[in-house]
């Protein structure tokens, strides 16, 4: 039996992402790939924390789905790879306006060296972007 609500029951947040978040989350554009068992999806990052990702697609997993991460910093050879879980939905509204339909994946079952390079990235991104201010 699967622990993923139906569709119709799934959590689709109508507050601003902001207020949703636990981190800083820095503005990026970064190709991810994302796998579960029976799907594959090519995106886009446009943004992420220590703690997740924001994934820009028009075609959302549901909610509570667990997935495999592929994605590399720019400058980086080394790709990381991450297990998250969607945590909320921005799904495409037919006849309203949504500039911005995708997922919030929040980041699992973290290896110390994964939680340590991703908060490297992080960082040296925000370090960087202050800087340049």
């Amino acid at each position: 039996m699967s622990s993923v609500p139906p569709k119709s029951e799934q959590r689709v947040s109508e507050a601003p992402p902001s207020d949703r978040r636990s981190a800083d989350r820095i503005d990026v554009t970064w190709s991810v790939d994302c796998e579960t068992e029976d799907t594959f999806l090519f995106a886009n990052i446009t943004n992420i924390s220590e703690v997740g990702i924001f994934v820009r697609t028009d075609e959302p997993l549901e909610v509570g789905t667990r997935l495999t991460l592929k994605f590399a910093p720019p400058g980086s050879h080394d790709t990381l790879v991450l297990t998250g879980q969607v945590a909320w939905v921005n799904p495409i509204r037919m006849l309203a306006s949504n500039p911005n339909p995708g997922m919030g994946v929040r980041f699992i079952d973290l290896t110390q060296e994964a939680r340590e390079r991703l908060i490297e990235a992080v960082r040296t991104i925000a370090y960087v972007r202050s800087s340049s201010n």
